[in-house]
């Protein structure tokens, strides 16, 4: 999965830049067009997935590109999320950012913004009505000293999605709590039944559960501001709840054995085939359930209170992983033309291909009548009852203090903890990393 991170050449001469010296005429059209050849821009991305939808239409909008700018060829480097989180810190460190990388908002961007490893896009958004097509305030969380640095793909929330089928094969209904969710896992797992798929590899998606699990027990979103100013500590009851109600979701037996051996896609993939009761997971799984062999079957519902705590409309908020351009680039112009190109045409064709549920911009089209499922249609009713939300940890907490959280939420599908002691871990983690 090598990219290449500069261009392929100007030019088909092996001279460079000696001249022979008994030729001062102009360089001829066919040689001026040589120069123009073989552009290529690297484009790295996290649609590996060619069951995805969004993995389509990249390819799609990347050929119909390349087909008009024959001189330009698009060289894409298709990971997961964690590989390419990975991958982007050893090429920063270097300063061989690819000419487009994946970045998450807010705190997780900041260290590369602050390095200056990203181009600023304010010009390039504004052509051909780019910025127009966002919904109003996502760009924002990409915005740094008044400079947008990235542009999303998605704008989400968490939800449960549940197999109506296994449900029923199991006679149990939609828990109304999360104490009736364990009791449900519980239930299923007597069955016979894998109550829930995970990919934990991808350690964000634990994280991702357990701060839903958070924002109930803490009554409301902000318990990571409130550490941040000073009023909390991660030894905070709040968070000791967290840990003890979600070690309790955990050692029911709701995830399949292994699961921190198993990617995002690898876990996911397990309910997209009917081999798990639900998923918890932000609404850009949607289009990939909807094109999977359970699609049909498929329900969502709200993350519930816990303990008699939270509000079932306040959710995990999810603005999108986003496309940023290496401020080394050594095509910028014609990597940002790409850009703008590839974000105008984003909207249509991931509304053809199902793929539209939670994207970050506008979407000209009536979903139900191109076909969108009902499964489709609840999840974007549950987005007009949204009451606010929380971040994810590691675009709220600086990436020292979130890899110390992810780890110690990783090692919880591994061992029991004592709450307390998991959050002295995280005391730790965010004594040793503030700045």
């Amino acid at each position: 999965m090598a990219i290449s991170l500069t261009a392929c050449g100007s030019g088909g001469s092996t001279n460079g830049s000696t001249t022979d010296a008994n030729t001062s005429a102009a360089p001829t059209a066919t040689a001026q067009a040589k120069k123009q050849e073989n552009i290529t821009i690297t484009f790295q991305n996290i649609y590996p997935d060619p069951t995805d939808p969004k993995n389509g239409m990249l390819k799609k909008i990347v050929n119909d590109y390349q087909t008009k700018n024959p001189t330009i060829k698009i060289e894409l480097d298709s990971l997961n999320t964690d590989q390419q989180k990975l991958k982007l810190k050893t090429q920063a460190a270097s300063k061989e950012v690819p000419d487009i990388t994946i970045v998450n908002p807010a705190a997780q961007m900041k260290p590369f913004v602050d390095a200056g490893l990203f181009a600023p896009l304010n010009d390039m958004v504004d052509q051909n009505g780019l910025k127009g097509t966002f919904q109003e305030g996502i760009l924002n969380w990409y915005t740094f000293n008044n400079n947008i640095y990235a542009l999303p793909d998605g704008n989400n929330i968490a939800v449960v999605y549940y197999n109506k089928d296994l449900f029923k094969q199991a006679g149990v209904e939609v828990p109304k709590t999360f104490e009736e969710m364990v009791a449900t896992v519980k239930t299923l797992k007597g069955k016979g039944i894998q109550p829930m798929a995970i990919g934990e590899k991808d350690s964000w998606t634990g994280s991702f559960l357990f701060m839903n699990v958070l924002l109930r027990t803490n009554g409301g979103p902000g318990f990571l501001q409130s550490v941040v100013d000073g009023k909390k500590t991660f030894a905070d009851p709040a968070f000791t709840e967290a840990v003890s109600s979600f070690q309790d979701l955990v050692q029911a037996g709701a995830f399949q054995e292994g699961a921190t051996s198993f990617d995002y896609n690898a876990g996911e993939n397990l309910f997209k085939t009917g081999k798990a009761a639900m998923y918890f997971m932000g609404s850009w799984a949607t289009g990939g359930i909807e094109t999977s062999s359970v699609n049909g079957k498929v329900g969502v519902f709200k993350f519930p209170t816990v303990k008699g705590k939270g509000n079932p409309d306040e959710f995990m908020l999810a603005p999108g992983s986003a496309f940023a351009i290496s401020a080394n680039s050594k095509h910028l112009k014609e990597t940002k033309d790409f850009l703008n190109y590839f974000m105008l045409n984003f909207p249509k064709e991931a509304f053809a291909v199902k793929g539209a549920v939670g994207i970050a911009q506008k979407v000209d089209g009536d979903f139900k009548a191109a076909g969108y499922s009902d499964m489709a249609m609840e999840v974007l009713g549950l987005f007009k009852q949204v009451k606010g939300g929380d971040l994810a940890f590691d675009n709220t907490m600086n990436p020292g203090t979130a890899q110390g959280h992810l780890t110690s939420i990783q090692n919880l599908f591994v061992q029991k903890k004592d709450p307390a002691e998991v959050g002295k871990e995280h005391q730790t983690a965010y004594e040793t990393n503030k700045k």
